[in-house]
């Protein structure tokens, strides 16, 4: 947790986990500030530096992609920056930085330890706004890319086709309704390095059994290997 000293905040634990040095310590202040801590105290809340990171998130990624994915037609390109920008990814991001564990929030949103989703989420694209006000767009872009870089990766590998949880549920349901079921049956580790373990099942029926560093990614790998095992 930051430690504060009268009205001044020690930010270099966070600014090394997020790789940039603020020269106005304020507007990473601001970009931590929830609303309701906000509120309590007559502070400004990240709320409009939000608003500012989403649509440069957007833009960021859009020139990403327009220049390094060049074979994406528009229609492709929209799908794999709709499945990057998103609650999930910004989510992974904050984990991955502990940005919950330098929130400035009530105690009612978890004060030192925040895990609501949302809320993570929302800072992420608050701190971009809050690096480009610094500084310019090029750092905001570095921040940006540096942490969604592998993500649009992978969206730009799938996009086009039909995930496997998708495949295995046609196959399955071709002569009729079954019930398809996924059950994790393993969730182990921190927040910013977390393992999972899931089942599917077909009519109570286990078909496969998938891990991840998240449920979904687990999931997925389940099917995956369902579909493997359909065709053996």
């Amino acid at each position: 947790m930051m430690k504060y000293k009268g009205d001044i905040m020690n930010y270099s634990s966070i600014e090394r986990e997020i790789g940039y040095t603020f020269n106005n310590k304020n507007l990473l202040k601001t970009a931590l500030t929830h609303t309701s801590y906000a509120h309590m105290h007559g502070l400004e809340s990240n709320e409009k530096l939000e608003y500012l990171g989403d649509s440069i998130l957007e833009f960021i990624i859009s020139k990403y992609l327009f220049k390094n994915y060049t074979k994406l037609n528009e229609g492709e390109m929209t799908k794999v920056r709709a499945t990057v920008v998103c609650e999930e990814s910004l989510h992974e991001i904050a984990v991955k930085l502990e940005i919950g564990k330098f929130l400035i929030t009530s105690k009612g949103e978890g004060f030192g330890h925040v895990t609501n989703k949302a809320i993570l989420a929302d800072a992420i694209e608050a701190i971009i706004a809050a690096i480009f006000l610094d500084s310019d767009i090029s750092e905001a872009e570095k921040f940006i890319i540096d942490n969604l870089k592998e993500a649009v990766e992978n969206a730009s590998k799938n996009v086009g086709t039909k995930d496997y949880k998708t495949v295995l549920q046609e196959k399955l349901q071709v002569n009729g309704n079954v019930k398809i079921e996924y059950v994790v049956i393993l969730d182990e580790g921190p927040d910013h390095n977390k393992h999972f373990v899931s089942q599917v099942l077909c009519n109570g029926l286990i078909l496969a059994t998938g891990e991840g560093k998240s449920k979904k990614a687990s999931e997925m790998e389940a099917a995956k290997k369902a579909l493997e095992n359909m065709k053996s």
